[in-house]
């Protein structure tokens, strides 16, 4: 027997008026909805009506960094001058600019920027530059307060993060930290700081670009911003609408020392694992994987079957290093690194460099058009204190990145390879970075620094210790005398930062 089918019931005239009052008052919310999102969506399109309420609130919290610091002053005597474009012309302006010849001793001040991340500690961040080589460093608050800082928790000169302490008498207000990842090019942010010393500057711009690389350092991952920053900018915080840092703001690109609409910060994720670092060790440890990486061109590919040229090449591995361990070899192609893909060689180094040491992570490569997958225990990069920010850090054979230059002492192989005489000692130059300045010098593979500062180097630390001398000077370049094959030697005045 077939269940009996009830009808449709029809609603009474009274329940029939209630819903189609519901769906009046419905139809309108929904339209207002809409409407507001379109109208946030205008507004957003034409920039935000005021960042007023998100800067009065945040203001507190940066600091003008003021430092103070002794140094040799001018002697008073006759300078050289040469003239404009001649040869060395940069050597003579930064060795012999006024303040820089030897005299009496004498107190000069500096000014920048920084925040505060954690009010009741007392913890401040800022920038390593901001800092170095001060005798002494006060934080400036808006409301006048001034605290002495006690101590350096930890500084990195390779992303130019520096984390101060000082001990306030009742808590900071505070910023944190927001997400740099999820920043879009286009987002609106607003960068707080001290510019030429006025103090409490706000800025409003845009997200300008991603992951730019400015030949700054080896680990260079910049948001570049259109947002106002200048000189006393250098520490303050680049914040998002919804008031979170979002980056540190670290340098311009400017020929006049002003903004010129391009302003450089570094991504809150890697300042937060630095932070991290430095609050658990006191300095920063990174990951070391042991392999020399090359660029993977069109020409490479196509010598290594590979269907697109993408990845990190392996040049050479380090005999005894994490790598050589796990078996990768000369001529492999890195394509992934604990799960992320490596689509270009120069994010490979800052992947590795943020792995923690001793983790055992995944390793995807190409080798002879075959994809494996290996397991590396990662190992920890040495760093040197006196390195500066473009030193990648030592491997097992002495071979260290700097100055845009691949250099090693030099020894019997590397002189019949690139046909030098037994007498010349020094330090070979391996490769040579195409965008850098000692690219622009026209310093070349097989080249050999046998001098820094008219005094011989054999060794890349030998280097590295002039380069330090030098840069606590408050010079910014390095004298060199270079030999190559033919026995030729001339003297490049070399860049440093």
């Amino acid at each position: 027997m077939m269940p009996e089918l009830m009808p449709e019931r029809t609603p009474s005239r009274s329940v029939r008026r209630r819903l189609a009052w519901a769906a009046a008052v419905t139809a309108v919310a929904l339209a207002g909805t809409a409407g507001t999102e379109a109208q946030r969506a205008l507004a957003q399109s034409r920039g935000p009506q005021s960042v007023a309420p998100v800067a009065e609130r945040l203001a507190p919290a940066v600091v003008n960094i003021s430092t103070s610091q002794t140094v040799k002053g001018s002697s008073g005597g006759a300078l050289p001058r040469v003239p404009k474009g001649a040869p060395f012309e940069e050597f003579f302006d930064d060795f012999f600019k006024p303040g820089k010849a030897a005299g009496p001793e004498r107190k000069v001040s500096s000014l920048g920027s920084g925040f505060v991340i954690d009010g009741k500690e007392g913890l401040i961040v800022t920038n390593v530059h901001v800092i170095e080589g001060a005798d002494e460093i006060v934080a400036n608050f808006a409301d006048g307060t001034k605290l002495k800082v006690e101590k350096v928790v930890g500084r990195d000169p390779k992303t130019d993060i520096a984390l101060l302490k000082v001990t306030p008498k009742k808590p900071l207000s505070s910023v944190k930290f927001g997400r740099s990842d999820t920043v879009k090019v286009g987002d609106w942010v607003m960068a707080i700081g001290n510019p030429f010393g006025l103090g409490g500057t706000v800025t409003v711009g845009i997200i300008s670009a991603k992951a730019r690389d400015i030949n700054s350092g080896p680990y260079d991952d910049y948001l570049q911003t259109d947002a106002a920053i200048n000189k006393g900018n250098s520490g303050g915080p680049l914040f998002n609408m919804d008031g979170d840092v979002v980056g540190v703001n670290t340098a311009i690109i400017s020929p006049t020392g002003g903004s010129i609409g391009i302003g450089f910060a570094v991504p809150a994720d890697t300042v937060v694992g630095i932070i991290e670092q430095f609050k658990q060790y006191g300095e920063v440890r990174r990951g070391w994987l042991g392999v020399r990486l090359a660029t993977v061109t069109d020409e490479l590919a196509t010598q290594l079957g590979l269907k697109e040229s993408t990845g990190a090449h392996v040049s050479s591995v380090a005999k005894g290093g994490p790598a050589a361990a796990a078996g990768v070899e000369t001529d492999d192609v890195i394509v992934r690194f604990d799960g992320q893909d490596v689509t270009a060689m120069r994010s490979l180094p800052r992947i590795v460099a943020q792995t923690p040491v001793g983790k055992s992570v995944s390793v995807e490569l190409l080798r002879k058009g075959q994809r494996r997958t290996l397991k590396v225990v990662i190992g920890r990069l040495a760093e040197d204190e006196p390195a500066t920010p473009a030193a990648i850090g030592a491997d097992k054979s002495g071979e260290r990145t700097l100055m845009g230059m691949r250099l090693a002492p030099l020894d019997d192989e590397l002189r019949k390879k690139h046909g030098l005489k037994d007498t010349v000692k020094g330090i070979a130059i391996l490769a040579v970075d195409t965008g850098s300045q000692a690219a622009r010098r026209e310093l070349k593979v097989g080249d050999v620094i046998v001098e820094a500062q008219d005094e011989a180097v054999t060794s890349v630390q030998d280097l590295v210790e002039r380069i330090d001398k030098v840069r606590k000077s408050g010079r910014k370049q390095i004298l060199l005398r270079v030999e190559n094959a033919k026995g030729e030697i001339r003297s490049v005045a070399l860049p440093f930062e």
